[in-house]
């Protein structure tokens, strides 16, 4: 048996606290045609499902809640309540593809059985089909997520290659202590839990002073940004759009400043929301947007681990700043300080100390926190690197993945990168009252024609 973390609870815990939020991620896989039949590809996921065991279990809750929630295997397992066939409705087009992404993952998952869905997709344009893939948070992060669906695909069109061997998930790291806990009985827990919180000064003091002063830094986020029509009361369902740049016009953007692909994502982003506010009539103030960045504490070789390995950061987005390489440098230079500041050293601290904590005090704390409607956070802005080897499914080339971010408590927008191939493609969220997203979407394009013109 093997406990969630804190911080995959807190997904779950989201939920608990508002009836609207819906925290599945997700991405939209794109193929070229003719499709194959819903029987093939079917066969095709129950081939490869013994290579995620995550997706045979399900989320058990300990008697009062004295522990964590456990991953525990689903004895009623049956892979056809989760496999489900869709077709679009003429033409397939763009507009029908967003409004049945967004119908999909406006639902929330059963909690009664594993928490994931795979959508066949038959109906789009040019007779192309689709793959849609729908995990709860609390099972995966973006990266996870992003190892595991490949796992399901393969490098080469013949299918059945290698992959198996390429993206089996790695054991994760265990210690004794781990070993402990997954024998451990709910009798025993509290006092398993004193026992880890003797050796935890060990894990977290190795982040040393770099995360005191981090959580400095992420104290300064209790100071609540500005009202504006980002942020406000979500009604539940949501909407979905997309657009798509060159990678090679990143890279050249990158080495022409000398800064990141991340870099140049945010900066595109931010040229877009200020593109948004405008458009509304709102003034782009200089700390009206502060976007919650995750990044990932993944060491080399978890990738395939099913998890939640993230920290994060809080920048404010330049939407202020109206020339668009300007924009780019304020980016970098507020990345790089919250980097130097160690802003995501201090949010994995926070986490791993949590994971020490007697679970009641952590859940009732967390509880407390997100019933307490937030006023510091405007947006969410995550980057996910995608591979850049071509990916295959029954035979069929994978041409695009538009990825999906989840919103909720009172954050009106999100915004998911994910890199495939030569492409970047920003995955837009929005509450169903944000009639406008083509607005931003245009700006985030047009922001990296302006900086390509400019390198």
């Amino acid at each position: 048996m093997e406990r969630l973390t804190p911080l995959a609870a807190a997904f779950l815990h989201a939920e608990d606290v508002d009836p609207d939020a819906s925290l599945s991620i997700g991405s939209l896989a794109v193929f070229a045609g003719p499709a194959p039949g819903f029987a093939d590809f079917r066969r095709a996921v129950a081939g490869r499902l013994p290579l995620v065991p995550r997706y045979r279990q399900r989320v058990r809750r300990a008697p009062f809640d004295l522990a964590a929630p456990s991953w525990v295997d689903d004895p009623g397992f049956d892979l056809r309540r989760h496999l489900h066939h869709a077709s679009l409705p003429a033409p397939g087009g763009p507009d029908e593809v967003s409004r049945f992404l967004s119908r999909v993952m406006t639902r929330r998952l059963d909690r009664a059985r594993p928490l994931w869905d795979y959508w066949y997709v038959d109906g789009l344009a040019g007779g192309r089909w689709a793959l849609l893939s729908k995990v709860h948070h609390s099972v995966v992060d973006g990266v996870s997520g992003t190892d595991l669906y490949r796992l399901f695909l393969d490098t080469t069109p013949e299918p059945g290659g290698a992959v198996e061997d390429a993206w089996a998930p790695r054991p994760p790291a265990t210690t004794p202590l781990d070993a402990v806990a997954a024998v451990a009985s709910l009798v025993a827990a509290p006092a398993y839990a004193a026992r880890r919180a003797f050796g935890a000064p060990r894990r977290v003091v190795g982040l040393g002073t770099a995360a005191a002063l981090g959580t400095l830094r992420l104290a300064g986020a209790l100071r609540p940004v500005p009202a504006s029509s980002l942020t406000g009361h979500l009604d539940g369902r949501r909407r979905y759009t997309w657009t798509t740049t060159s990678l090679a016009d990143v890279a050249a953007i990158r080495r022409a400043f000398g800064v990141s692909v991340n870099d140049v994502a945010l900066a595109a982003v931010s040229g877009g929301f200020r593109r948004l506010l405008v458009a509304r009539g709102e003034d782009p103030a200089p700390h009206i947007l502060r976007s919650l960045v995750p990044v990932s504490t993944r060491a080399p070789g978890e990738e395939s681990t099913p998890d939640n390995r993230v920290s994060l950061m809080l920048p404010y987005l330049p939407v202020d700043v109206a020339d668009p390489v300007e924009r780019l440098m304020a980016v970098h230079e507020r990345i790089r300080d919250l980097r130097t500041a160690h802003e995501p050293e201090a949010g994995l601290a926070i986490t791993t100390l949590a994971e020490y904590e007697p679970f009641p005090f952590v859940s009732s704390v967390v509880h407390l926190g997100l019933r307490i409607p937030q006023r510091h956070i405007t947006a969410v802005t995550t980057n996910v690197p995608g591979p850049r080897e071509p990916l295959y499914a029954l035979g069929r080339e994978l041409l695009e993945i538009l990825p999906y971010v989840p919103i909720a408590d009172r954050v009106r927008t999100g915004v998911a990168i994910y890199s495939y191939r030569d492409a970047l493609t920003f995955g837009i969220t929005a509450d169903h009252r944000v009639t406008d997203l083509d607005v931003l979407a245009d700006g985030i394009t047009d922001s990296v024609a302006e900086l390509l013109a400019a390198a």
